[in-house]
């Protein structure tokens, strides 16, 4: 009771900050904080050349099996001459940056603000750091920039991320491109439920479920997001 009680006051507290007139001011001025973490992601990224994002979990530590599975994802990709993108910060992201770096391809993180401070991890490289305020911009250089996703187990981050990406090709506000989910038992309760319940009630279509496929190993990764471009005749943006 006492925890809802101190959730309660800190919500009140928040919202009797600012008046009205204050909130809309402040607004204003946002504006051109949003424009220009724009400009310094496509300013960056666009010279970056072909990239593929890898999404997990942070709390993943270096022991852990998904993580070598992202370390060797990153490696074999960077050596088929793939970037690699993180969200800048530890577990699944290092892993992804730090194969990157061991295969000597390009390594970048686009990591961002929390109350607990996520720092970006050492693989990632120095001119390729990018520090967001705002989630949305974040996940709009994601998706602008990256030739294909790897989506290895994660938490709600890594799930909006997944789902961002296959409702806007669902939606064909962007252009289809590779998605890959990684980790056939761990995302097996998902994909049953998708399957069982989304589409047995019409919410989404059999062929939704093409948009990505799920794999166990990197050479799986590696050789759908190949041949995805070799299928439709296509090149990543070399």
């Amino acid at each position: 009771m006492k925890s809802n009680l101190n959730e309660e006051e800190q919500i009140r507290e928040a919202l009797q900050q600012k008046d009205w007139t204050e909130t809309k001011s402040s607004d204003s001025w946002q504006i051109f904080k949003i424009m220009a973490e724009f400009v310094e992601g496509y300013e960056k990224l666009a010279i970056i050349g072909p990239c593929v994002t890898i999404f997990g979990s942070a709390r993943t530590n270096e022991e852990h099996k998904y993580y070598k599975l992202a370390e060797d994802t990153a490696f074999k990709l960077s050596k088929v001459g793939f970037g690699i993108i993180s969200g800048g910060g530890p577990g699944i992201m290092e892993a992804a940056n730090k194969g990157a770096k061991m295969a000597g391809g390009k390594s970048v993180g686009l990591n961002i603000k929390l109350p607990f401070e996520q720092s970006s991890n050492k693989y990632i490289d120095q001119d390729k750091i990018l520090t967001f305020y705002y989630f949305f911009i974040r996940k709009v250089m994601f998706m602008k920039y990256s030739q294909g996703f790897v989506v290895l187990p994660g938490g709600f981050g890594t799930c909006d991320e997944f789902f961002e990406a296959i409702t806007l090709i669902q939606t064909k506000k962007i252009a289809r491109f590779p998605i890959v989910m990684m980790g056939k038992e761990y995302w097996s309760g998902l994909l049953g439920w998708l399957n069982d319940k989304m589409l047995a009630e019409n919410n989404i279509k059999e062929a939704d479920l093409c948009l990505f496929t799920v794999v166990d190993s990197p050479d799986e990764a590696v050789k759908h997001i190949d041949d995805f471009y070799k299928k439709y005749s296509l090149a990543p943006n070399f």
